[in-house]
């Protein structure tokens, strides 16, 4: 009975000091991050039809077709600043949710040059050039594996998930007329769209390590990948000038407000499938788009321990 005594006291003294050492040993449970984050795209794709303009870099001279190639690319690359909480479950497993908001470089999405106004497929051809900016706010939650400290350097790796919450795909189309053109009745359109998503879900990874510069302030700096599409849902003519003056006004319904759908028939609002034409009272009916964000970037910041 004394030696279960003695057995049981020393169990009890044993799980007394590893819970004390677990608890020396526990890292800190809450921190925050503030950064900024560069990346550069990782793939491209070609860019969706830009009103009724196929993904395209055209050139003419004399009406006659000299050059053609396919425009591609991502909105994967461009600048991001966020913040970010986080909580230690152990020395080695932790959580974070970060909010973050980007803003891509311009991409050019549609082009053409040429010395001349003619007609084909029964449409004017002129100078023009479309160009796409995407802006937008996500929230992305992760889950951290730290790999240990060591010389003030601890490095981490984390996967996680982005779900954007808001933002739109901007598209700035400006045309002139070619030099040599005598006396047009419009000599330049600026038109600005905005695309509005469907909701969405991407996939992030990353590979970091912070350096203690004191004991509750740290630097950090993270490698990550993201990959993620864009589904278009609506999209409106917010800004349309002819010779530098606003003529939105002059635009039906239809030529401002466009509804994108996964499949066009004899009921859409289209002129391709409606045999009665496209009714300028209502949003036209468009094939949904596509875009892609898939980038590879470096962030670097300041982390604050509790």
């Amino acid at each position: 009975m004394k030696k279960n005594l003695f057995l049981l006291g020393l169990l009890v003294c044993s799980m007394t000091m590893m819970a004390q050492t677990e608890k020396a040993d526990k890292p800190e449970s809450w921190y925050f991050k503030l950064g900024g984050s560069y990346f550069n795209q990782t793939a491209s794709t070609e860019f969706p039809t830009v009103g009724g303009n196929p993904a395209l870099d055209r050139t003419y001279v004399g009406g006659k077709l000299v050059s053609e190639k396919s425009v591609t690319g991502s909105f994967g690359q461009g600048f991001r600043t966020g913040v970010t909480a986080g909580y230690r479950f152990s020395t080695r497993l932790g959580v974070e949710l970060g909010v973050n908001y980007y803003t891509s470089n311009d991409k050019k999405m549609a082009q053409t040059t040429t010395d001349a106004i003619f007609v084909s497929g029964g449409k004017p051809v002129y100078n023009f050039k479309s160009v796409g900016q995407i802006t937008a706010f996500d929230l992305a939650p992760a889950l951290v594996m730290f790999l240990g400290e060591a010389h003030g350097f601890e490095p981490y790796t984390k996967v996680g998930v982005l779900v954007p919450v808001h933002g739109d795909l901007e598209i700035t189309t400006d045309a002139i007329v070619p030099t040599g053109v005598a006396n047009p009745a419009t000599a330049a359109v600026h038109s600005v769209d905005k695309v509005k998503p469907n909701p969405t879900i991407g996939f992030s990874a990353a590979l970091g390590t912070s350096y203690k510069l004191g004991k509750h302030i740290s630097a950090f700096a993270e490698l990550e990948y993201r990959n993620f599409t864009v589904h278009g849902k609506t999209k409106e003519t917010t800004e349309f000038k002819m010779n530098g003056q606003d003529a939105l006004g002059t635009r039906t319904t239809a030529q401002i407000h466009t509804n994108y759908r996964d499949r066009l028939d004899v009921n859409s609002n289209n002129a391709a499938t409606n045999p009665n034409g496209v009714d300028s009272s209502k949003p036209t009916d468009e094939l949904s788009s596509y875009v892609g964000i898939s980038g590879l970037g470096l962030t670097l910041g300041i982390k604050y321990s509790l």
